[in-house]
């Protein structure tokens, strides 16, 4: 199969861009001006009417699956306040009653704007409903609240603990029904199993709304239990079949040792993977939670918090540990970590496991938000890559120099100082967490400022960068840290036909206008998966 691209304007790289390319099976065979391109023929000519065409994106870290799940969940993003939060649950209840548990997803105490701005609890929740379990997350996921109900079925009291997770008492010295970081998936458990139709459908809904976006490449963190035997199969047989129509890697989860090693033993050995569409990923770890939460791990105390410095998910020595492992079976590591405690946490296991201070396996820190000056030329030192979400400084620009100070502050989401020191940086969305569609992100990477366009001249605007710069960290960046740039990231003789077509031009649009651009076709190995309705 032949396709030919021309009269486009395509994005090559940094400075470079082409009329027109062939493709044949799947791969770029030329590129170049429309009359050298239209000298083959093709089975399938396109022409691209002066659009503008870059390579397909690349999402260095969601989790594809919670992406379905949360557009089946009772939506929380836009509540203001408490009493909007049990409007809205009572409302979602209304029109499906027939539910076991009622799951909602996205609140976040510091938007609201009338009543108390706080955590929610589980007296809140009990004005939804005492008669089912109710399981609320933050927006975060590091955070979740359950209603009496769900407490009474896991039987959490007073003297319950986790490892690594805090189960919050009231001031009556009982749960008040807030969990966090490894707590929050003790009050998960309570969902219903999930069989193979459920996950194949929240998975394939997902992966449709990101390829409308312009995603063709995810590196998905779906596996978070021990219980994961369910999901890799059916992402191994979606794969296979080609029902899921864009590239994926996994970033698979595992806090305790054991596990990892069964996983080890077991899927990541035997398990089919093609390495192109299918990939066996990296091992994906949590060293802390949130900013928002004040679960991130800090050095120092929260400047609006004293005597709280966060939550360690993982000690220094079962990080140690793990990492350890993963090296000594060449498994690539990517890290959670938001504060500067964590990041210092990271970057000392990774210098353990390396020989003569090269991080040959690519191991990687995900989010990497508040660091010092320090800790930034000790990244550029190890060359360590960075997975960043431009996207999450439409809620932190807010918060973060209550948070730690303005001092550390101005060290922090360093984007643009690390992409100039040579450092390896990537982007992605953390979706659900935010929404993958990569361009309010890539708005955010370019302007500094938050979706309303404050403040005026961007946060830190040092950190800008230009919008060549960061399609390069959505596209060949991730390639680098999936270990794949030598054949997807750039439209090039050779690599793969991944690419999508925008309703303007990224290049010359006022930046204020990168969040509002739309994908008109996308495609995946030379197949148009996705075309705008008229």
């Amino acid at each position: 199969m032949k396709t030919i691209l021309f009269n486009g304007k395509i994005y090559v790289e940094k400075g470079i861009f082409k009329e027109a390319l062939l493709i044949e099976d799947g791969i770029i065979q030329q590129i170049g001006s429309n009359e050298e391109i239209l000298k083959n023929t093709g089975d399938q000519v396109v022409d691209l009417q002066q659009k503008t065409v870059i390579p397909g994106l690349n999402d260095s870290h969601l989790h594809l699956m919670s992406i379905g799940e949360a557009m089946s969940s009772c939506e929380l993003n836009g509540a203001t306040s408490i009493d909007d939060i049990i409007a809205l649950g009572k409302a979602f209840l209304e029109r499906n009653p027939n539910l076991e548990v009622l799951k909602g997803r996205g609140w976040n105490q510091d938007f609201f704007t009338t009543g108390e701005k706080r955590l929610l609890n589980r007296f809140d929740l009990d004005q939804i409903s005492t008669d089912i379990p109710l399981v609320f997350e933050r927006v975060c996921g590091h955070v979740a609240v359950g209603n009496t109900k769900a407490l009474e079925m896991l039987h959490v009291d007073a003297n319950t603990t986790v490892d690594g997770g805090v189960i919050e008492l009231g001031r009556d010295g009982t749960p008040n029904g807030v969990f966090n970081e490894n707590a929050v998936k003790l009050l998960l458990s309570i969902l219903p199993p999930k069989d193979e139709d459920y996950i194949e459908t929240q998975i394939l809904k997902a992966a449709d709304y990101a390829l409308s976006v312009g995603i063709t490449s995810v590196q998905s963190c779906d596996i978070m239990s021990n219980e994961y035997e369910k999901i890799v199969d059916v992402i191994h047989q979606i794969s296979k079949s080609r029902k899921l129509k864009l590239r994926y890697s996994h970033q698979f989860n595992f806090q305790d040792i054991q596990y990892f090693k069964k996983y080890i033993e077991t899927e990541y050995q035997t398990g089919i993977y093609d390495e192109n569409f299918l990939s066996r990923g990296a091992l994906k770890l949590f060293k802390d939670g949130s900013l928002g939460a004040r679960t991130a791990l800090m050095l120092n105390d929260y400047a609006d918090a004293p005597g709280v410095k966060g939550v360690a998910a993982l000690s220094d020595e079962q990080l140690q540990d793990l990492c350890d492992l993963a090296t000594e079976h060449g498994i690539r590591v990517v890290t959670h970590a938001i504060g500067d405690g964590a990041v210092e946490s990271v970057l000392n296991a990774y210098e353990n496991t390396m020989k003569n201070g090269e991080n040959s396996l690519r191991h990687g820190i995900v989010h990497c938000q508040i660091t010092s000056q320090e800790q930034l030329d000790r990244i550029t030192r190890l060359h360590i890559p960075v997975l960043f979400q431009p996207i999450f400084l439409d809620y932190d620009s807010t918060i973060v120099e209550s948070r730690i100070g303005k001092d550390l502050t101005s060290t922090s989401y360093a984007f643009n100082t690390l992409y100039q020191s040579g450092t390896p940086i990537s982007f992605g969305s953390d979706a659900p967490v935010e929404n993958c569609n990569p361009f309010p992100n890539l708005y955010c990477a370019v302007t500094r400022m938050r979706l309303d366009g404050n403040p005026a001249g961007g946060f830190y605007p040092k950190e800008c960068m230009s919008i060549e710069d960061a399609i390069d960290a959505y596209t060949m960046g991730s390639a680098f840290n999936e270990v794949k740039e030598d054949f997807k990231g750039r439209l090039k003789e050779g690599y793969v036909a991944d690419l999508i077509v925008l309703d303007r031009d990224i290049f010359t649009v006022n930046p204020m206008e990168i969040k509002d651009i739309t994908v008109e076709k996308t495609m995946v190995h030379g197949e148009f998966v996705y075309q705008k309705s008229n």
